[in-house]
């Protein structure tokens, strides 16, 4: 029976060639672009596999109407354009390839930092108007200069391997960099406060996350050296606008490369105006071989799928086999905010992570929760680009290893998953179960007793263990109209170390502020 596929984005036809030319299966292959969504939704039914990029809208609708679709391909990095749940719902898989642009994006980062560093674009078009301008345009050197690069994935490592070509130092941050992996790519390392004083061009490589949102911000911008010169090819949001904007009008900031911001397309951004920066409308893909690459990956993958029923770039989490679904399916939810809430506890790069199942659980196939886990402990600094199937990939690419241990002995509860992170300094766990009637349970937080419904927005507060910590932090909250809906605290012993864990209505966006009081050394905002 002939396998249907519909690519319904404009694809390299270079790209699609390892489904052109497939002997093995019978590939009935339609391209059919610009389908208005009426359209799709009229024939998808018709089709086993749909293959896009970022026009198509995949919607829910579209996909309840996919009676026989079986996989979703998406010949890019991101899936924004795709509705996970519902494919994941309907059993379909989908893949991407997350790879397949790097090489680009890192050499349309290093032509920008070029231009910026020379002020090519201007002196062009100074020239292209009749002027020459040579002592207008005169630029700077990379060589010793120090390049801050701010996410050390895939993309970050592949620019400073170019910059140090160019004897420039590099420092990076990252969430998931170690001292090891720094002195093992050759660049130092430090948080975004250290490369933010010691960096003369500064380039961001992360996603765009609740975390990394405006993670380069007016703080950030007071503290850098004054000249500094800004690079963004990753995603808009990342930097604040409003706070590069200033910063490059008070001269901290000598210049701006810009190849995505905030709201696309970006015409007419007040950015635009300012004669130092420059811009080029997202175009860190934008090359023949990577376009070509990209549908390679997923070319690829749909062949790995029928012919193997394996693929290499997952992005959802197939059906779990129904005999392992009543077993271990109710602990899903509990070992996703596990590992969200343990990953909060720290800001170091992991090394480990150790799971620990007891009672019942240990006399299951217990991988897929392994999986489910760690993907709420990346997702923190990953994003939802994280899923089931590739948590453990992903894990192990970061140089993070996990751990799996099983006790049949339950000391308190009949089924519990505890979660240890390691790191080089500090080692912190969570641990939960399911109580009848209750649902999930968190019931330890490092070496302190509670008892949560981890749910909704958390505050968590370290402090010491004196009378008044307890109002002030109430007093404080409602001075902000910030109503707390349980709390919980715990402490080692008197005088000591001690926590809070409240369950607020709203998100807490001044931490910094109750950092500041005394006696509270620790606070972290959390959204489970």
């Amino acid at each position: 029976m002939a396998i249907n596929i519909l690519i319904s984005d404009p694809l390299s036809e270079d790209g699609i060639y390892p489904l052109r030319q497939e002997q093995e299966l019978d590939l009935n292959i339609v391209s059919n672009t610009g389908l208005a969504p009426e359209e799709l939704k009229a024939i998808i039914k018709d089709f086993d596999v749909l293959l896009v990029r970022s026009q198509t809208k995949v919607t829910r609708e579209i996909i309840e109407a996919a009676d026989n679709l079986k996989l979703i391909g998406r010949a890019g990095v991101g899936v924004d354009n795709i509705d996970l749940e519902a494919a994941t719902e309907k059993g379909i898989i989908v893949v991407n390839a997350p790879d397949g642009n790097t090489n680009s994006a890192a050499e349309h980062t290093t032509a920008m930092i070029m231009a910026l560093a020379r002020h090519i674009p201007h002196a062009y078009q100074s020239l292209m108007e009749g002027r020459w301008d040579r002592k207008k345009f005169v630029g700077v050197e990379l060589k010793n200069k120090t390049l801050g690069v701010v996410g050390f994935g895939r993309i970050g490592q592949e620019v400073a391997h170019r910059a140090k070509g160019n004897r420039m130092n590099v420092i990076a941050y990252d969430p998931f960099l170690t001292a090891e992996k720094a002195e093992k790519a050759g660049v130092d390392y430090g948080s975004v406060e250290d490369v933010a004083k010691v960096a003369d061009f500064i380039t961001v490589h992360t996603p765009l996350l609740d975390s990394t949102r405006h993670m380069i911000n007016e703080n950030i911008f007071n503290i850098m050296k004054d000249g500094v010169r800004i690079i963004n090819c990753a995603r808009g949001g990342i930097i604040d606008e409003e706070a590069l904007y200033a910063a490059i009008e008070s001269g901290k900031v000598a210049g701006a490369a810009l190849d995505v911001m905030e709201e696309e397309p970006f015409v007419g951004n007040k950015l635009l105006d300012l004669p130092q920066v420059i811009a080029t409308p997202h175009l860190g893909a934008s090359t023949i071989e990577a376009q070509e690459s990209v549908a390679v990956d997923v070319s690829n993958d749909i062949l790995s799928y029928f012919k193997h029923g394996t693929v290499l770039n997952p992005v959802n989490m197939p059906s779990v086999p129904k005999d392992m679904v009543a077993k271990v399916e109710p602990f899903f939810e509990l070992g996703d905010k596990i590992g969200k809430l343990v990953s909060h506890l720290t800001d170091e790069p992991i090394n480990e992570v150790n799971i620990y199942y007891s009672g019942d659980l240990a006399n299951f196939d217990v991988r897929p929760l392994t999986n489910n886990t760690v993907k709420g402990i990346l997702t923190r600094n990953l994003g939802n680009h994280v899923n089931n199937v590739n948590a453990r990939y992903l894990a192990d690419r970061n140089d993070i290893k996990i751990n799996e241990h099983k006790s049949t002995r339950a000391k308190a509860f009949l089924n519990s998953i505890t979660v240890e992170l390691v790191t080089n300094n500090t080692t912190h766990k969570v641990k939960g179960t399911l109580l009848a009637g209750l649902g999930a349970r968190i019931v330890q937080i490092d070496d302190y007793n509670v008892d949560i419904n981890p749910e909704g927005h958390i505050l968590f507060i370290k402090h010491t263990d004196k009378p008044g910590a307890i109002g002030l932090v109430g007093t404080l909250l409602a001075d902000q109209n910030i109503n707390i809906a349980t709390m919980q605290v715990g402490r080692a012993i008197e005088g000591g170390d001690a926590i809070m864990v409240l369950s607020v209505d709203h998100v807490v966006e001044y931490v910094d502020f109750l950092k500041q009081q005394k006696n509270i050394f620790e606070v972290k905002a959390i959204t489970l």
